[in-house]
């Protein structure tokens, strides 16, 4: 299986934690120039001192707030300036969780600016390089609710199934020209946002946190969480030549917990 990404540039967004962190890794392990995004100035600068040069690869980052998406706009325009990127991975952090009913419009507001209207601005930043060379990944990394909604997510399922229809609305109309768009949905993976989806699991319920955790890993075929490298390893397939001719899907890397096809 080819993997090779030597001398391909890559932007991955919330790059600095959990799966981000972790394509970042995957991407430079597999030769690929590593462009890091994120808001956190220290945290980018510590990711980028562990990312794999084995290849002469130099990478780059820029502090950006997704949550200011003029911010966003006038970052890449910069980056797209000093270099041709042929992949990109969308990567944000999940709105609040909540029963819709009770969500505030102002949280559907902000996280479709953020998930949403950045991805939107990446990508017409950037496809215009990926159409001149007829090769381009652009790599969504959404939920598993696009299939399946998870209660109290609300806001996050409701987010989340429009950046899997624009995803595949953009797949169709890209296709052609060497560029692929595809959606991961990670299932429970060990990260920080579990660990606090957990947390407010063990407060609602009156249960610990150890309980809340077997709970939810029992209800995965696997009996297990997933770690951050194993959505990075299927991230980075997606973004190889290998995959070419993979466009507009939905991969659940979820250990077979979503109950449908």
């Amino acid at each position: 299986m080819e993997k090779d990404l030597t001398g391909i540039n890559a932007i991955v967004c919330g790059s600095t934690a959990g799966i981000g962190k972790a394509t970042a890794m995957s991407l430079a392990k597999n030769g690929a120039n590593i462009t890091l995004l994120a808001r956190n100035e220290g945290k980018l600068k510590t990711v980028i001192s562990e990312l794999r040069v084995f290849k002469g690869q130099e990478h780059e980052h820029y502090k950006v707030d997704f949550t200011k998406p003029e911010d966003v706009k006038a970052v890449i325009e910069v980056a797209a300036l000093k270099r041709d990127y042929s992949i990109l991975v969308n990567n944000t952090g999940g709105p609040k969780g909540g029963p819709i009913i009770e969500a505030d419009i102002d949280a559907f507001r902000n996280a479709f600016e953020q998930h949403l209207i950045c991805n939107q601005i990446l990508v017409q930043a950037l496809y215009p390089a990926m159409k001149k060379v007829g090769f381009g990944r652009i790599i969504n990394v959404i939920s598993t609710s696009v299939k399946q909604p998870i209660p109290g997510l609300g806001v996050s399922n409701t987010i989340r199934g429009a950046v899997a229809n624009w995803s595949k609305t953009l797949a169709s109309e890209l296709g052609q020209y060497g560029i692929t768009v595809n959606n991961v949905l990670p299932g429970f993976t060990e990260t920080q946002r579990l660990e606090q989806i957990i947390i407010n699991k063990a407060e609602k319920q009156g249960k610990s946190a150890p309980e809340v955790s077997h709970q939810m890993k029992d209800s995965v075929p696997a009996k297990r969480f997933g770690n951050a490298d194993e959505v990075a390893d299927a991230i980075a397939y997606l973004a190889s030549k290998s995959a070419g001719y993979i466009n507009g899907i939905n991969l659940p890397v979820d250990g077979g917990r979503t109950g449908n096809l």
